[in-house]
């Protein structure tokens, strides 16, 4: 593979504890006032401003989401990551344009027939789009919070088959001499831990 270039911005794929879909029409309760939902939820402390009854939260939407999805260090305000080595610095900041290594993926593999690969590829970086799309302030929030999407720990299993056994190929324009490949390694890497944890993954960009 090329030398990889400086990209921005660049992507982390953290692991999350809780379903988004079960969070987010919560959280809009949550922002009107009402929060009984959302406690059921999530019942422990996670250093959020408190909530009053009547009182939307203060917190813009996005940032709710992500508080209440990653599973964080104990006593820090950073997510336990999946990969503490190369493969997550590989994937974050890949040498495409875009620096995006899923959207590499889909831009320069084939499917064959009933193939799932990039319908999974497309829900872990763009679901909140394809899904939320009218409501931008579900993904975007204060400090540069850009989620992007994620898949829950089926959809994981779903995408590690589709890797090792599924019928894809390479496409012979691609951008990257190995590119692929590379994106594809440092992508089980992270699946497999994500399996061996029982987590979903949240795929976010970061500018």
């Amino acid at each position: 593979m090329s030398k990889p270039r400086n990209t921005s911005p660049f992507y982390t794929f953290d692991p999350i504890i809780r379903d988004p879909e079960d969070l987010i029409p919560a959280i809009r309760l949550s922002k009107d006032g009402d929060h009984g939902k959302f406690l059921d939820l999530v019942s422990e402390d996670l250093g959020m401003p408190k909530l009053i009854d009547g009182v939307g939260a203060s917190l813009d939407s996005a940032t709710i989401l992500l508080i209440s999805l990653i599973e964080w260090q104990k006593g820090e305000r950073a997510a336990k990551p999946l990969d503490s080595g190369i493969s997550r610095d590989r994937i974050g900041r890949f040498p495409s344009i875009d620096g995006n290594a899923i959207e590499y993926l889909i831009k320069y593999t084939k499917e064959g027939n009933d193939s799932s690969f990039h319908y999974l590829l497309k829900l872990l970086s763009r679901r909140f789009d394809d899904y939320y799309g009218d409501y931008r302030e579900i993904s975007s929030g204060m400090s540069g919070v850009d989620l992007l999407g994620w898949l829950n720990e089926d959809e994981i299993l779903e995408m590690k088959k589709e890797i090792e056994t599924g019928v894809w190929s390479i496409d012979s324009g691609e951008e990257l001499d190995g590119g692929v490949q590379d994106c594809v390694r440092h992508l089980l890497v992270i699946l497999r831990s994500a399996i061996k944890r029982k987590c979903g993954i949240l795929m976010r960009r970061h500018v």
